[in-house]
């Protein structure tokens, strides 16, 4: 192995541990991690903003983007407040049907939305209904976070993994439907299931403040519903173009860009508030760490990676869809799920290259995204979203502490991991 091919993976050890451990901020971990490696030329700096192997994924980078903008403006019309309170109302204040209806809502918006921009919405307002109540909002938001990650993980744009990985293995919005949601519905029906059990003494019943919540007006905080309703249109065809981009030509980057600038048409929204609710910081995080990557790929490290994990596997082509699952899964859930997809997206490109077969090459792809995508649910630190809604939970003054977010997230990792390597076996290997 080369010097510069060491000193690149020292460079990327060092920013990973910092990431995982979170001594540093992120962002500022990736920024440093990259100007180090342009710095002792571990990659061509000019290649870094043109290169497809080893720069910058701007696929990537604009499709985050445009969506971000998107919920920006949807945001601001108060529409995830009113789900909120109609949660609640529908609940009838009743602790675990209540859980119910804020993870079915979470869970269904992850996989458009993305899980990191759904938790951001919907955690102040779970917090805000449960003070209301009287309730610790702790096991509400836990709960969230563990069916974002699982809901996300239904759409290319639900979960920054998938589209890290789609973007790598050439697959489109389409392909995550047909392979991803399936086995996503049947597992969030599973942790509905687990949350009455796993959250069941947190659960508790204060009758009297139910009546007041009962008599609050859901409709009242829609701020504007004729601007409501045009920016729904917007996302639905949204949505739509998606599902179609194959036919369209046209990348989901562009499709998420066009939508961008059709909502801020159709808001009128001039001041450029929804510029406000972009996640600046992850999108220059992602850059960084495209950088730090394409240094790996740039000194061989990728590829000597790639090349053991070939001659490992041989031809046992279930072997590496279960290593790369549970492997994904485990190292997923100790380190950040998104330096660990884009890391090792071209090792497992070098994988799926191998078989014969169609089938069992995509079988690996799938694998490996719903390892990475499930591991998120590991630890705190496991995920973007999880993150997140430790920092507002902190925020609000109901701290989440990391042994209290793992005690549930590995017992969820665990069983879902595995009834993901049973669909996973059961329809490529078996049925194929």
């Amino acid at each position: 192995m080369s010097w510069p091919a060491i000193l690149s993976l020292a460079i990327f050890a060092v920013a990973f541990i910092l990431i995982a451990t979170e001594k540093v901020h992120r962002t500022a971990v990736a920024l440093a991690g990259a100007a180090a490696m342009v710095v002792l030329n571990l990659v061509p700096g000019e290649d870094i903003f043109y290169s497809h192997e080893i720069g910058i994924d701007w696929e990537v980078i604009f499709l985050l983007l445009g969506m971000m903008i998107i919920v920006g403006v949807i945001k601001h019309t108060g529409v995830f407040e009113f789900l909120g309170i109609w949660a609640a109302q529908r609940s009838k204040g009743r602790p675990y049907r209540l859980l119910i209806f804020l993870m079915t809502i979470t869970a269904l918006a992850s996989p458009f939305l993305d899980n990191v921009t759904t938790v951001m919405l919907v955690a102040p307002v779970t917090i805000a209904v449960c003070r209301r109540l009287e309730i610790s909002p702790v096991p509400y938001l836990i709960a969230e976070v563990l069916a974002s990650n699982i809901g996300g993980a239904a759409t290319l744009i639900g979960d920054p993994p998938n589209i890290i990985i789609a973007s790598r293995a050439g697959l489109t919005f389409n392909d995550f439907l047909l392979h991803m949601t399936p086995i996503v519905v049947v597992l969030f029906a599973l942790f509905v299931l687990m949350a009455r059990f796993l959250f069941r003494k947190s659960f508790v019943y204060h009758p009297e403040k139910v009546s007041l919540v009962m008599a609050m007006d859901a409709r009242a905080s829609i701020t504007d519903m004729r601007k409501l309703v045009r920016c729904l249109v917007v996302l639905g065809l949204v949505m739509v173009m998606f599902t179609l981009h194959t036919v369209l030509d046209l990348s989901p980057a562009i499709i998420a860009l066009l939508g961008a600038g059709a909502i801020v048409i159709v808001s009128k929204d001039w001041t450029n508030g929804y510029l406000k609710e972009v996640e600046w910081s992850t999108l220059v995080f992602f850059m960084g760490l495209f950088v730090m990557v394409g240094a790996l790929v740039h000194t061989g490290i990728i590829g000597f990676v790639g090349d053991w994990a070939i001659r490992t596997v041989g031809d046992n082509y279930l072997g590496a869809a279960t290593s790369l699952l549970f492997g994904s899964a485990f190292v997923g859930a100790v380190v950040d799920n998104i330096p660990y997809a884009a890391t090792m997206a071209p090792i497992v490109e070098g994988l799926a290259a191998q078989p014969p077969d169609p089938v069992i090459s995509q079988a690996l792809w799938w694998a490996f995204a719903l390892g990475c995508d499930l591991s998120g649910n590991g630890t705190a630190i496991a995920a973007s979203a999880n993150v997140v809604v430790l920092g507002i939970a902190a925020r609000e003054a109901e701290p989440i502490s990391f042994g209290q977010f793992t005690k549930y997230g590995v017992i969820t990792t665990v069983v879902t991991t595995a009834v993901a390597w049973l669909y996973v076996w059961l329809r490529y290997f078996v049925l194929g």
